[in-house]
């Protein structure tokens, strides 16, 4: 363990232990934050009520869920962004948002055929937005009763998926026949890959950290995310979306005031020292990488990356493998410019081709599942 962390969770554990309130501090689990996760699939007197609580389950940047659907009526739903949840810093062009809306859809379609339904999906019904998106539907969704229909497999796999942000194991490498499984989600509209030889995962690797530095030393990213930090179990349950800092450790510390936003927004902070060592070490445990990549730059291209992306996930968690997306080094923030391009140029996705994935994948710990608003609150009366 690093000397800095170990010293700061001594000390926060000594404190703890000294003042007896470790049921308040250390055993913090936001339940009502994870509520979600359990309650996904009870409500069946309305087949898109189903829909709707698996697919807000789906992996999305920073966690924002930036998604607002509309029961239109009797089996039909239109997908919108909730233009408050965007990322105007790190995602200037809502790239990444699209790729999460993707996500939410393909876990919708997938919760779908449980319940006997196949879901039409039409993108961008309205046309796609330019620069950003905008007030234009994202998409328009139909279930169709399909007689007979098979469950698909990774439904049973959806409250088995995370992003796993941990080291991961590396004596053990991914095999070539679970590679070759991710390799087979590909369709016309996105490729998926992984990258295995120890050479190009160490320049991959060395880019990624590379990019983490230029996001968290630049104020105006790093800034958005500080604000998007939500710290211990109260802040988690007010507030069940961004990057959540919870647990033994991390709600010690803030408990203590060693851990807030204002430390963490300051790179010569202790706080900030102590992630930078944890995102570090994160980084340097990757085995190997996923990608998944357009063909050419436009918004169906990235909602299509989200889609396979989703079914990426948890078919590397059927296969009892980890995933984490690690973006930094594909935003479009100018102090950026020149680390995507070296990504981009070693794996080959140079434009017309847009490379909008780039994830770690290894074998990984058991980590909890993240905070989600509950279904109701992300849909919008007709």
């Amino acid at each position: 363990m690093n000397r800095r962390i170990f010293f700061l969770s001594t000390a926060s554990a000594g404190l703890v232990a000294a003042t007896g309130i470790a049921a308040f501090a250390l055993t913090r689990t936001p339940h009502r934050a994870l509520q979600p996760w359990a309650e996904a699939g009870a409500f069946r007197s309305d087949p898109r009520r189903f829909v709707v609580e698996h697919a807000v389950l789906a992996p999305n940047p920073h966690n924002r869920q930036p998604w607002i659907v509309e029961l239109t009526g009797s089996d039909s739903m239109t997908l919108w962004c909730d233009l408050a949840r965007r990322l105007p810093q790190t995602d200037p062009f809502d790239r990444q948002i699209t790729i999460g809306l993707g996500c939410f859809t393909e876990l919708a379609s997938i919760a779908a055929t449980a319940i006997g339904y196949r879901l039409e999906v039409t993108a961008f019904p309205e046309g796609e937005p330019g620069a950003r998106l905008d007030q234009r539907p994202v998409a328009f969704l139909r279930l169709v009763r399909a007689d007979p229909v098979a469950a698909d497999p990774l439904f049973a796999r959806i409250k088995a998926r995370r992003s796993t942000k941990q080291p991961y194991d590396m004596a053990r490498g991914v095999p070539e026949a679970a590679m070759r499984d991710l390799a087979a989600l590909s369709s016309p509209l996105a490729t998926v890959a992984t990258v295995s030889d120890p050479g190009r995962v160490g320049r991959v690797r060395a880019l990624t950290w590379e990019a983490w530095g230029i996001e968290a030393r630049t104020k105006h990213t790093h800034l958005e995310s500080v604000e998007l930090m939500r710290i211990g179990r109260r802040e988690i349950e007010a507030n069940p979306d961004g990057i959540s800092l919870g647990g033994p450790l991390l709600e010690g510390l803030s408990v203590f005031g060693q851990l807030s936003r204002a430390q963490l927004a300051d790179p010569g902070s202790t706080a900030f020292r102590l992630g930078e060592d944890m995102y570090r070490a994160m980084l340097a445990g990757t085995p190997a990488y996923l990608t998944v990549t357009a063909p050419d730059d436009g918004r169906t291209g990235a909602f299509a990356a989200g889609r396979t992306y989703l079914r990426a996930n948890l078919t590397a968690a059927a296969l009892g493998l980890s995933l984490h997306p690690v973006s930094q080094a594909l935003q479009e923030f100018a102090e950026m410019t020149t680390t995507r391009a070296a990504i981009e140029a070693m794996l080959d996705t140079a434009a017309p081709r847009r490379l909008h994935m780039l994830a770690r994948l290894g074998y990984g710990p058991e980590v909890p599942q993240t905070p989600r608003w509950a279904a109701a609150t992300r849909i919008r009366p007709a």
